[in-house]
């Protein structure tokens, strides 16, 4: 596999530098209009077969879970500056507004991880009462801060900052496995002999994704 895209990579290359070198062959200021022209057509057609070729598809293949995890991490990333920007009960209703085509229930994702950490904290560090659990359990997220202070008006920790903590945390571990994710990715072009910023050009053209 590495050797057959590292041979690609080869070809794709010098057809390139071919290409240039055709391009520097004639003086242009010799040219008529015309043939200026026509040559520019030439050209951009020559662009448009090389931009769909089967080799640079082929290349463009190694790149496909790298940039789905590069957009996934983006995402990420977006979503925990506003996790971090907001109080907690305005979190949900901030992402919601940023990214209106995510069709997720934000505030069942925040109780479950909630509740996942919480279950961490009374059954393994056993650091908080079963009583806290469960009325975290049987609460909606919306209500879960108002609820814990009226129950527990004794709790010494500020709920509402650690609960925040808790979903910032989830973002920090999420956009560290993606991260591994695109490192691996990038070192399997690199062990293939290719220039991972060369393959994501390619795939880039190949799906027209330049801005």
């Amino acid at each position: 596999m590495a050797d057959e895209s590292k041979k690609l990579y080869m070809e794709i290359q010098m057809e390139e530098l071919k290409a240039s070198l055709l391009d520097n062959d004639e003086d242009e200021d010799d040219l008529d209009p015309l043939e200026q022209m026509m040559k520019e057509q030439a050209a951009s057609k020559k662009k448009k077969v090389n931009v769909n070729s089967e080799k640079e598809k082929e290349l463009a293949k190694m790149y496909i879970d790298a940039y789905e995890y590069e957009q996934e991490l983006e995402l990420f990333e977006k979503e925990m500056a506003i996790v971090r920007a907001n109080d907690l009960k305005d979190i949900a209703s901030a992402l919601r507004q940023e990214f209106p085509e995510v069709r997720r229930d934000y505030e069942a994702e925040f109780k479950q991880t909630l509740v996942t950490a919480w279950t961490h904290n009374v059954e393994v560090k056993q650091l908080r009462p079963q009583e806290q659990l469960d009325l975290i359990k049987k609460t909606e997220f919306i209500e879960i801060v108002k609820a814990f202070e009226s129950a527990f008006p004794d709790y010494e920790a500020n709920f509402e900052s650690e609960v925040k903590l808790i979903l910032v945390k989830k973002w920090e571990v999420l956009i560290g496995i993606k991260k591994n994710e695109i490192e691996e990715e990038l070192e399997e072009i690199y062990i293939a002999g290719l220039k991972p910023s060369y393959v994501k050009r390619i795939y880039k053209q190949v799906n027209g994704l330049w801005k």
